[in-house]
């Protein structure tokens, strides 16, 4: 028997839900650019797949829709609301991309960052070796 797909993006979105919850404030664990570089890095490889799982969403409903199976409520269109999905996914796709490209350009520009140490006694002693 197959797992529900669907069941992946609950469990993707309550990840998202926790890492929003516990990144809001600075922490040991979330304190240097090198935290944000590999936070950013994960969000862009997330991000980096929502065009195709958008894509695959709507799976059931279009292979339904070919069989001539999709019922509306009373009574309405099938041919207008599934019309209306492919359009809505259509800007999902492209809003997707965009935000693919964006959060790449995020993870680029946080890549060279780090800290600089001087002056920070818990640093000292490691300055001191080299």
């Amino acid at each position: 028997m197959s797992e529900n797909p669907g069941r992946h993006l609950s469990a993707a979105a309550e990840g998202v839900r926790a890492f929003n919850h516990t990144s809001r404030a600075v922490a040991d664990d979330w304190i240097y650019p090198g935290h944000a570089y590999d936070a950013v890095g994960n969000l862009s490889y997330l991000v980096g797949m929502l065009e195709q799982a958008v894509q695959q969403s709507t799976r059931p409903v279009m292979h339904t829709y070919e069989h001539g199976r999709v019922r509306i409520d009373g009574n309405g269109d099938a041919d207008a609301k599934v019309s209306e999905l492919v359009a809505a996914q259509r800007d999902a796709e492209a809003a997707a991309a965009a935000l693919t490209a964006a959060v790449q350009r995020m993870h680029n520009a946080t890549s060279p960052m780090g800290l600089d140490t001087t002056g920070i006694p818990e640093f000292e002693e490691d300055e001191d070796d080299q």
